[in-house]
């Protein structure tokens, strides 16, 4: 039953493939990441608070126009279908059995339905957050002026080579094994070998590879100690791709299919293959447990902070989140030309639906998620937590300040000059919106619901539910509301403990 819902849901989210695009990519996301040690799909684990299947497809949406966009799934397949949502040009692609990558990339191909296809093919894991819209512009450029059948994009390893845990590229060495020099075939793409088949070798054998008609050998030490490796994207030509993909075998240490075997397939064919690394080396990063999930996620922190360092203040460049849509904001408003004078403290949270604007102050541990918009002069001060559902908005008006430990939730309005003390709780609903005016004091664990509030008032401990109070004659005159409760309810159902 449950593959009969995943094929249904499938067939519901997936466009049509469009021969007429130049471009399509492969978005491999069908494993589940057994050393990430979680229920949820590794596809949909979060950099910066967006799933990495997510990023990766963004990535490629803005990076590369005229596309296709094929997502292989499998474990989890329909938690990630949801995340992607249906969306154009888009097709997922169900692989039931992971027996490798190769074999996905066989079932993202069949989904095509067609092999009459004249473009790019771009296949990338779902688990690289870091990938930005230059690195696969870049990559496509390179595919394209390259003139090559198949590109590698390739990443150097800094770290102890016995802990890089990635395939090698294995390049044409300066002599075969007769001495003669390897001429213009020096460092061409001879294959890939994977780290499991590398360290499964014996001490002692030689590992001999053909390329041109001449034999190249290495010794295990060597293929240990290369520290070019196999990033995991690849470009192709449609049609050497097709042609091709269904001569991978399973012949290794994991029985399974590996898209990286098409290397040594395509210079048999005497296709051309090439390799290329990234000018930023991060971008290539994916994870395998939490530990490299959390350092990706403070790489992207960093880049977030570097964007906007100059321009507002972040009392804690390692301890704060805000949405891209923020930053956007940010940015906008400076090369509009305004001094912005915002303060953003320690562990604050800022959504992406919060509109901000000049003299701010978020302080320590402040959330703000929904629909927020502020006005001018706003200080919320610590631990205020701020939140709305779909189709609500919180406004707070200009020269408004917000008490720490606070709690506003909700459609809720405030005016201006309005002060909001400790220990308040003002919520609103969609048929019950909260408005308060101008010049209001809320204070002393006060509960204020959908109610409309005039201007000049003062309400402190009090609990007002869809009420109205009128507005007072002065700020230094308001009308007072104190030790308001309404009517209890059910209390005939409490009983004194003896």
């Amino acid at each position: 039953m449950e593959n009969q819902s995943t094929h249904k849901m499938i067939k519901e989210f997936s466009a049509k493939f469009d021969p007429s695009k130049k471009n399509t990519v492969i978005i491999l996301a069908a494993g589940h990441g057994k050393r990430i040690k979680s229920r949820t799909s590794k596809m949909l684990h979060k950099i910066w608070e967006v799933p990495t299947v997510e990023r990766v497809y963004n990535a490629c949406s803005e990076g590369l126009s005229d596309v296709n966009t094929v997502i292989v799934v499998g474990i989890k397949a329909e938690d990630v279908v949801r995340t992607i949502g249906k969306q154009n040009s888009t097709i997922f692609a169900y692989q039931e059995v992971q027996n490798g990558t190769g074999h996905a990339v066989q079932v993202a191909l069949e989904s095509l339905g067609t092999d009459n296809y004249d473009g790019n093919v771009f296949i990338l894991p779902g688990d690289m957050g870091l990938l930005d819209e230059d690195t696969i512009s870049g990559f496509r450029k390179d595919f394209e002026e390259s003139k090559s059948d198949m590109m590698v994009l390739t990443g150097l390893y800094e770290g102890d080579a016995q802990e890089n845990y990635y395939g090698r590229i294995i390049r044409v060495k300066e002599t075969d094994i007769n001495g003669n020099p390897s001429g213009k075939d020096f460092g061409k793409v001879i294959e890939i070998k994977e780290n499991k088949d590398i360290h499964a070798l014996n001490e002692d054998e030689e590992y001999k590879l053909k390329y041109n008609d001449r034999t190249y050998s290495f010794t295990k030490n060597e293929l240990i100690s290369i520290n070019e490796f196999n990033s995991g994207v690849f470009a192709f030509k449609f049609k050497p791709l097709f042609e091709q993909i269904n001569k991978i075998d399973s012949n290794n240490v994991q029985g399974e299919i590996y898209v990286t075997d098409l290397i040594s397939i395509f210079n048999s064919a005497g296709l051309s293959v090439d390799a290329v690394s990234p000018k930023k080396q991060y971008v290539i990063m994916g994870f395998n447990d939490k530990t490299v999930l959390k350092e990706m996620n403070s790489i992207y922190r960093k880049l977030i902070y570097e964007k906007i360092k100059n321009i507002v203040e972040v009392e804690d460049p390692d301890d704060f989140y805000l949405h891209e849509n923020v930053v956007k904001q940010i940015i906008k408003m400076d090369n509009e030309g305004t001094p912005l004078d915002i303060m953003i403290r320690k562990g604050s949270y800022i959504g992406g639906d919060v509109d901000i604007n000049y003299n701010l102050e978020i302080g320590r541990n402040v959330k703000l998620t929904g629909s927020v918009k502020f006005g001018k002069n706003i200080v919320v001060m610590d631990g205020v937590n701020m939140s709305t559902f779909e189709g609500q908005k919180i406004v707070v008006g200009n020269g408004t300040q917000i008490y720490p430990g606070n709690f506003i939730k909700g459609n809720v309005e405030l005016g201006e000059n309005v002060k909001v003390e400790t220990r308040v709780f003002l919520t609103g609903s969609t048929n019950d919106p909260l408005k308060i005016g101008n010049n209001v004091v809320l204070k002393g664990n006060s509960y204020i619901f959908g109610s409309e509030i005039g201007k000049n008032v003062l309400i402190e401990h009090s609990v007002v539910k869809r009420k109205k109070i009128v507005s007072g004659k002065s700020f230094e005159n308001p009308v007072v509301v104190r030790y308001v409760f309404p009517e209890a309810e059910g209390s005939e159902n409490l009983k004194i403990l003896d």
